[in-house]
């Protein structure tokens, strides 16, 4: 990492958190055309879930090394790019970013959840049965608790969390997954799930959504294209060819190979598939989501947003909001640094057309050095 602070044009030493990451917000809100009200309820929201974190000056190292970001942000944007439509601005956090004790900060996370619950009125019930396996009172793991804020017009966000399936133990993670879904009615999900290297993430939709779903992320390390084109188990959506492609894509490969095996590439992260379950009477997905880590396939993030730019034209949506989005977010030069552009994935659910997303990283702390400058060391970030 280097010491140079990217962002909004301005920002000195004694700039905080908060300060930094709302600006960035007020700005990606303008982008997706949200009105200054509502950027506003926003802005002030997430200020109050970072809580005291957003009051640290970024001259102070982050509040603690979290597994959201590479610099330890405990923010991240994400641009979602639907036909016919303007893009969907989310905004991902950790609401306990500023304990470093995992107990604390999930208790600091889930409080969080139950403020916003509050104010918006929406239940918690499926989160608070879930409680128990995600939130011990002795923690293990990367991570607690996160929450993502879908930010709509209105100013009322849709709101998912994200807790960790190896709060109890690495080794208890499957387990902790299967009893989670069998919990919340979804009996057969779990054996419908495709091979893996491990449980990442479980996810659940609070509030006004028209099919809330459960979700379940996993790590598969070293995968080919046509390995990744084949980890979808939902019935009906596209076949493996499209999410082949996309790797292709994303990854710099989409040449041929041939009809041959494809050569794993040597990379830092994990490609992570998605499975989301809306009813439990099929026992199979009703979403399926592939995300590449697309800052460990490019050297820069001139050549990511390259990628991202034909990816978003093979499915027919406009670049130009992402490009206005990195520029919102930073005034860095592309090719100055890797990991802006974080991740790109494409995502089907039944009854719906395919979803490009692209994730923005804030880098208030740091910027990644292009790839040949960076130390090839291993990584514990997503």
């Amino acid at each position: 990492m280097t010491a140079v602070r990217p962002g909004a044009p301005g920002l000195v030493g004694t700039d905080t958190l908060g300060g930094h990451t709302t600006r960035q917000l007020l700005r990606l809100c303008e982008v997706v055309g949200l009105t200054a009200h509502d950027a506003e309820v926003y802005a002030r929201t997430l200020t109050a879930m970072l809580g005291a974190a957003a009051a640290r000056p970024l001259d102070l190292p982050p509040p603690n090394p979290t597994f959201l970001s590479d610099d330890h942000t405990p923010v991240e944007f994400s641009l979602s790019f639907v036909p016919g439509a303007a893009p969907t601005l989310r905004v991902l956090l950790e609401p306990g970013c500023a304990f470093g004790d995992l107990a604390q900060n999930g208790r600091r996370g889930l409080r969080a959840v139950r403020e916003m619950a509050a104010r918006w009125g929406f239940a918690t019930d499926r989160l608070d049965e879930l409680e128990d396996l995600f939130l011990p009172a002795s923690p293990e793991g990367p991570f607690a608790l996160w929450c993502a804020l879908e930010l709509r017009p209105g100013g009322v966000p849709k709101v998912k969390v994200y807790l960790n399936p190896a709060a109890t133990g690495r080794g208890h993670a499957a387990a902790t997954v299967r009893e989670a879904l069998r919990r919340l009615g979804h009996h057969d999900a779990f054996a419908a799930l495709p091979p893996h290297d491990r449980h990442l993430f479980f996810a659940l939709d609070l509030g006004d959504w028209a099919e809330p779903r459960v979700k379940v992320y996993l790590a598969h390390q070293d995968l080919s294209a046509a390995e990744a084109g084949a980890l979808s188990r939902t019935g009906g959506l596209p076949q493996a060819e499209e999410n082949e492609e996309f790797f292709r894509i994303v990854a710099g490969r989409d040449g041929t190979d041939g009809g041959g095996a494809e050569p794993a590439p040597a990379v830092r992260r994990p490609v992570q598939s998605c499975h989301a379950f809306t009813e439990s009477a099929s026992g199979l997905p009703s979403g399926f989501t592939l995300y590449v880590p697309v800052r460990d396939y490019a050297p820069h993030d001139g050549e990511a947003l390259t990628r991202a730019t034909a990816l978003l034209g093979r499915h027919g949506q406009d670049p130009a909001p992402l490009l206005a989005a990195v520029s919102a977010v930073t005034d860095r030069d592309p090719e100055e640094g890797v990991g802006l552009v974080a991740y790109l994935a494409l995502a089907h659910q039944q009854g719906q057309p395919p979803r490009v997303t692209a994730y923005l990283s804030s880098e208030a702390y740091a910027v990644r050095p292009p790839v040949g400058l960076l130390p090839a060391e291993p990584a514990t970030v997503r």
